[in-house]
């Protein structure tokens, strides 16, 4: 039986876990994070599968301190296995498995090396992204890919829906190669690092949304950090406005010349973009106003009764 030291957190997490054990892998250790209080917990718990299965969990600051790395180095590993842990490993803690360390990413690597790898796809408008195992060196994301399961981005999916598929396809990349890799047989290829790309972690403020953009880009980002992400927002004269979900916008241009604008029409939500375009919001909240949540147009034009200039 094959021995694995696990650091996991997140659903990508609880799946591939869920798929280490259901092959009869000996998870010695599940390292994971504490949840912070300040965040949306929307996710499953790594910790309390364990717990089900009565393996031991530690949640250290450091993962990469002297006496972590010690007390791991102990349970002689075959395996050291990441899945969607946060915290950058460094070489002593990848040194400890004689059978290497394997990392689950949530792209198709190389494209979106680095962090929100989902969101960032979103953002860029791609029709496809996926999950890639691959093997971890300490430069992130960069080691050989040994499996991919591609995912279809459809148009107005938000960073949830895709987030949930990207899930699955991360479930069953490790479940089709881990049998090759438990036997020793499976073999990562190289990466082309020239032909991808690396992003960075985004902020709340990130969400500010420029409405002089084209209609389609700022539907992108409202769906990429669409709830429970913090959320597209801009500040406007009536307060700050923040809009939860958009249709990708039709081509039909509005009438206020590009001149970015909010207003109602046949009780309907639309934000006339910079390109001139209409861009259809289907649900949007006023922060500091009341009503504080404006479903229809209808709600719109009895609150505001104008078009609301969006500069």
């Amino acid at each position: 039986m094959s021995r694995a030291v696990v650091f996991a957190y997140h659903n990508v997490g609880v799946r591939c876990l869920s798929v280490l054990l259901a092959h009869g892998v000996d998870v010695a250790t599940v390292v994971t994070h504490d949840d912070n209080p300040n965040e949306t917990i929307w996710f499953d718990s790594v910790a309390e599968l364990a717990a089900r299965h009565d393996i031991p969990v530690i949640t250290p600051e450091d993962p990469n301190d002297s006496a972590i790395v010690t007390s791991l180095a102990a349970l002689q590993p075959d395996f050291l296995f990441s899945f969607y842990y946060r915290l950058m490993l460094k070489a002593p803690l990848l040194a400890l498995p004689n059978q290497g360390a394997w990392n689950m990413h949530g792209s198709l690597l190389p494209r979106y090396r680095g962090r929100v790898p989902v969101n960032w796809a979103i953002i860029h408008g791609e029709r496809e992204t996926g999950a890639t195992l691959h093997g971890m060196v300490e430069k992130p994301d960069a080691g050989g890919i040994l499996a991919q399961q591609a995912v279809p981005i459809l148009p107005d999916d938000t960073a949830f829906e895709v987030f949930n598929k990207v899930t699955l396809a991360a479930e069953i990349a490790l479940d089709r190669i881990l049998p090759e890799l438990l036997a020793g047989r499976a073999r990562p290829t190289a990466q082309d690092l020239a032909a991808g790309s690396y992003f960075g972690g985004r902020k709340a403020e990130d969400g500010r949304i420029d409405w002089f953009r084209p209609a389609v880009e700022v539907h992108n980002l409202i769906r990429a950090v669409a709830p429970p992400y913090p959320g597209a927002f801009c500040d406007t004269a009536k307060g700050r406005l923040k809009v939860l979900r958009s249709l990708h916008p039709s081509g039909e241009t509005g009438p206020h010349g590009g001149r970015p604008t909010l207003f109602a029409r046949n009780d309907r939500l639309y934000a006339e973009c910079g390109d001139g375009r209409l861009l259809r919001l289907l649900a949007v909240e006023f922060e500091g106003s009341a009503p504080s949540t404006l479903a229809t147009g209808d709600q719109f034009n009895a609150f505001f009764g104008t078009p609301l200039p969006l500069s």
